[in-house]
């Protein structure tokens, strides 16, 4: 009875009806009826035929493999304020270059110089990136407002080197970082590559008016300054664009022509000339300004205009000089004056800045406009003397003419007035006005010291003068965030070689080629001394400011040594 309890079976059913209740009595993992089940393991431990068997003591630990970039035994390990590389000069980590940290407490012109002059790779991301549910502002459009804003600034007589670095300014203050903007005389590009495997984008936009307004060129570095440093969105900056491009110059015409005037009466007084000298330069430097718009709003070139300009002044002279029985002046001031106010200094500064800082192309298309506007200056005023001097009988002595009154008073007060009136023909903000005047006193001062009291020859004395205006004007301009054109080009106004030009212009009139040649390349040489003293001046003083961030000083523009 147990055992067919047991079984599960009736007594009379055969042998093979019998039937499994489940299909477990048919595994062989089973374990038999009446023996008990194994206890359930605690933990499972594989085996592995690289395990170590048991009793078997194990391998001491062999010597760490060396690596080229671990410190040497017995070096001490930086602290956190401390980098390999300024442990190990030369020393590249293997995570790459260390990381461009550039703040934004510096002026923006030191911040996008450093960058300009990196590799792309090198080049630290934006600060103000997209977020990833945001899209990123549109890039053609960022790339028209950086173009806009280069040719502003291009327009308004700025060198290259600031052109490029603005316009890299605004485009990585908008997470364009890939970003290569360049730039030539008359023509700007800029070219955007998202990443590696996509397409550029490029867009250009070519500068055919040239205009001297500094009152803009301070607005637009402005501009530049809140995009890169406070965060403008890029409608608030086409606004502020348009209200730069609605705003009128801040002069007059008149006043303008009062100016041009003011300055070749002050130019005149500076080489010696008289209160008569002075009336006579100022009326005609103001005809000369007035035949100059009249020829520009006829539509003729530049060239045309200038020899327009050089016309009437050269006139003064001549016909003051054929009065000299009744009237006893010095003709040679007047001439002199006029040229004063017709050297274009400020394209010459700029040209051999461009050329200096690496930009050959834009420097050379530079020099190259200031040739043909000193062309047409000889030959608005050789036409007057040649015949003043074959026709008219003038008495035009180039030796009277050198014989220079010492008069430190006057011609401090000279050389301020002279200062004054460039920097209101540059358009110039009225508080930069008043300092560009005391730098220009201050460049007078000091190269008549070293020219007439130390001895000095004029060359190195006018490159000192120079150097020290360039000095004092980065200083002001990186005090103020702004250009530093406004406290330069005018205070260079004295030191402009306008006796020179008129000498070698003179003895050209007389037949006499080989001093006019002197003069004029005595010209040329003050003329560079005046634009590398100033550049000069400029690049002392980026050594005085504070570096934006560790390992970000500026790169050269090119190999040294030449090679």
């Amino acid at each position: 009875m147990a055992e067919r309890q047991r079984g599960g079976h009736g007594a009379g059913e055969a042998p093979e009806d019998r039937k499994p209740q489940s299909d477990e009595a048919r595994s062989a993992f089973t374990p038999p009826l009446g023996v008990p089940l194994p206890p359930p393991p605690e933990d499972e431990h594989p085996t592995s035929e690289f395990a170590i068997p048991e009793g078997v003591a194990p391998e001491p630990p062999g010597e760490p493999e060396g690596s080229a970039f671990t410190l040497p035994a017995g070096a001490v390990a930086p602290d956190s304020s401390t980098t390999l590389s300024t442990l190990l000069p030369g020393y590249t980590p293997p995570y790459g270059s260390p990381k461009v940290s550039l703040t934004k407490d510096t002026p923006w012109q030191d911040r996008m110089r450093t960058m300009l002059r990196m590799p792309v790779g090198e080049r630290p991301a934006p600060e103000r990136a997209a977020k990833q549910d945001e899209p990123g502002p549109p890039v053609p459009r960022v790339l028209d407002l950086t173009l806009r804003i280069g040719e502003l600034l291009l327009a308004g007589g700025e060198g290259a080197e600031d052109v490029e670095a603005a316009m890299f300014g605004v485009a990585h203050a908008y997470g364009l970082h890939r970003c290569e903007p360049t730039v030539t005389f008359t023509l700007l590009t800029v070219s955007y590559q998202p990443s590696l495997v996509d397409d550029p984008v490029t867009a250009n936009r070519t500068v055919r008016r040239r205009g001297t307004d500094y009152t803009r060129l301070d607005a637009v570095f402005r501009l530049v300054h809140a995009i890169t440093s406070q965060g403008l969105t890029l409608e608030e900056a086409y606004r502020g664009l348009a209200e730069i491009r609605r705003n009128r110059h801040p002069y007059p015409g008149w006043g303008l022509t009062a100016a041009s005037g003011l300055l070749a009466g002050a130019a005149s007084m500076l080489v010696g000339g008289g209160l008569v000298v002075f009336l006579a330069a100022a009326v005609g430097a103001m005809l000369g300004d007035r035949l100059a718009w009249l020829a520009s709003g006829r539509g003729l070139p530049e060239f045309y205009q200038f020899v327009a300009a050089g016309l009437p002044p050269a006139a003064m002279g001549v016909a003051l000089s054929a009065l000299h029985d009744y009237v006893d002046v010095q003709a040679s001031a007047v001439i002199t004056g006029g040229l004063f106010a017709l050297i274009p200094g400020r394209a010459l500064v700029a040209g051999v800045q461009d050329g200096l800082t690496g930009y050959y192309i834009t420097a050379a298309a530079r020099l190259l406009e200031v040739g043909y506007l000193i062309a047409g200056i000889v030959c608005g005023v050789l036409m007057v003397l040649y015949g003043g001097v074959h026709i008219g009988g003038a008495t035009l002595n180039p030796e009277a003419a050198l014989e220079r009154v010492e008069r430190p008073v006057i011609q401090i007060i000279a050389a301020m007035l002279l200062s004054f009136a460039f920097a209101v023909l540059l358009q110039q903000e009225r508080h930069s006005v008043w300092v560009a005047t005391l730098n220009g006193g201050v460049a007078w001062v000091v190269y008549a010291a070293l020219a007439d009291t130390a001895g000095l020859d004029p060359v190195p004395a006018t490159a000192i003068a120079a150097g020290l205006v360039g000095l004092f004007g980065q200083l002001l301009s990186r005090y103020r965030y702004a250009s530093a054109l406004p406290y330069v080009t005018a205070a260079i106004g004295p030191l402009l070689p306008g006796s020179a030009v008129y000498f070698a212009l003179l003895n050209f009139a007389k037949n006499e080629l080989n001093t006019g040649i002197a003069s004029l390349t005595k010209a040329a040489a003050l003329a560079l001394a005046i634009a590398i003293g100033v550049n000069l001046g400029s690049e002392m003083a980026r050594m005085f400011l504070k570096v934006p961030g560790e390992a970000a000083g500026r790169r050269a523009a090119k190999r040294t040594r030449g090679f």
